[in-house]
């Protein structure tokens, strides 16, 4: 073997050495950017009772601290993908990863002002994410969506079920009350921010690195694929923050004590996340989905329905088919960015129409359980009401599955 061919085969080995060390660092990036997704939303929940009393905040104000998130999600979505196209994708993702750190700390820092500035950044830096990295893993993972899609949402899912179950134990343990342990969560975004400044050495130009093409244009607010993408997103957020907020407060009406109605909502989200590994891969290898969305309605109706109808000590049975439920719909309809799409610009389009709406849905979805509670004084109504959501979105998830893709014109 002459000098020259001995060079190009190292070479070679060089070129394939480092690619596999840049996906594996973009691997370990997308899995950060999942356990920030939630992680900050959900360690908040447990510690209202105390920031409430530690801040002389009414319940209506310190009820809104859940609320806003949702509402920048559904105010900046539809505006991320040309954030992307004009900077690129891992800027703007490395770029929302520092805004999400800044606003966790300032949450933490002082007073009722600050707390809400920094949930108002962190909510924006999470939409941002929330809109990008569907798009992005269409783009770098095209041969491997199923598995990618499933790494991120369990990375997501299992922080957010973590952060909900050690919040108090962190609040009590560190001596710094929940300031420290709604801070703490800044070093988990930090580390996702060291992790990406890498990343940014090379990469792609804007224009390409969204996957956009501009002679290819589409108007998803005119496709029937892209409302049914849509309404299946927004409806499924909107039946998962309404039983995270109403859940304990239906099972201890029902006979079981506080700490037990908090463990079914622990179970319920532990149920989550083996179904959001396995879902992606198995819609990514099937022609259409429709299946996978029967099973969907058909858990969401049977788990609701046990909940209001059936037996107390079945409980567990139902809150699980709810889980498993919501992480099925929650990795369809994340699937779905990239499935019924011809592009990584498009998929982005697609997620940011879809999680505008889905989060304002879901803004709203536990404000009207509540009220229809308040006006009924049961919860057989706005149950009732969750079966007729789990009931669209069986219809809206057909439309969604379908072997098709948003038209370009």
């Amino acid at each position: 073997m002459s000098l020259g061919q001995v060079e190009l085969k190292q070479g070679k080995h060089e070129i394939k050495t480092n690619q596999r060390k840049k996906i594996l660092l973009l691997t370990i990036g997308i899995i950060l950017i999942g356990a920030n997704l939630r992680a900050p939303l959900t360690s908040v929940g447990p510690l209202i009772a105390s920031i409430r009393d530690n801040l002389g905040m009414s319940n209506a104000l310190a009820g809104t601290l859940t609320t806003v998130p949702l509402l920048a999600f559904a105010l900046l979505s539809p505006f991320v993908p040309m954030l992307s196209r004009r900077f690129g994708t891992e800027l703007v993702l490395m770029s929302s990863l520092f805004l999400l750190t800044v606003g966790i700390l300032l949450r933490s820092l002082a007073g009722i002002g600050s707390l809400f500035a920094g949930t108002i950044l962190l909510g924006l830096a999470i939409a941002v994410c929330n809109v990008l990295l569907p798009s992005f893993i269409k783009h770098r993972f095209s041969r491997n969506l199923g598995m990618m899609t499933g790494v991120y949402s369990v990375s997501m899912n299992l922080c957010g079920a973590i952060a909900s179950g050690i919040s108090i134990p962190v609040a009590s343990l560190s001596g710094l009350g929940w300031r420290g342990a709604l801070g703490c969560w800044s070093v988990l975004s930090l580390i996702a921010v060291l992790i990406w400044i890498p990343l940014l050495k090379g990469r792609e130009k804007p224009m390409k690195a969204a996957g956009a093409e501009p002679h290819h244009k589409s108007n998803l607010w005119r496709s029937q694929i892209a409302w049914n993408v849509t309404l299946f997103m927004g409806l499924q957020s909107l039946i998962f923050y309404t039983v995270v907020a109403w859940l304990p407060e239906i099972l201890q009406q029902k006979g079981l004590s506080s700490s037990s109605a908090g463990w079914m909502l622990s179970l319920m989200q532990f149920s989550i996340l083996p179904i959001t590994f396995i879902v992606p891969i198995l819609a990514g290898r099937m022609k259409n989905q429709r299946i996978l969305v029967t099973i969907t309605g058909f858990l969401f109706v049977t788990g609701i329905a046990g909940v209001l109808y059936g037996s107390a000590v079945l409980i567990p049975l139902w809150v699980m088919m709810i889980g498993i439920a919501g992480g099925c719909a929650f990795s369809l309809a994340m699937m779905f960015f990239s499935l019924r799409t011809q592009n990584a610009h498009q998929a982005a389009a697609l997620s940011g129409m879809a999680q505008s709406f889905g989060y304002l849905l879901a803004a709203i979805g536990p404000l009207v359980f509540g009220l229809l509670h308040d006006v009924t004084h049961s919860w057989s109504i706005p149950l009732f009401m969750l079966i007729v959501v789990s009931l669209l979105i069986f219809l809206f998830g057909m439309g969604a599955a379908k072997a098709e893709h948003i038209k370009t014109k």
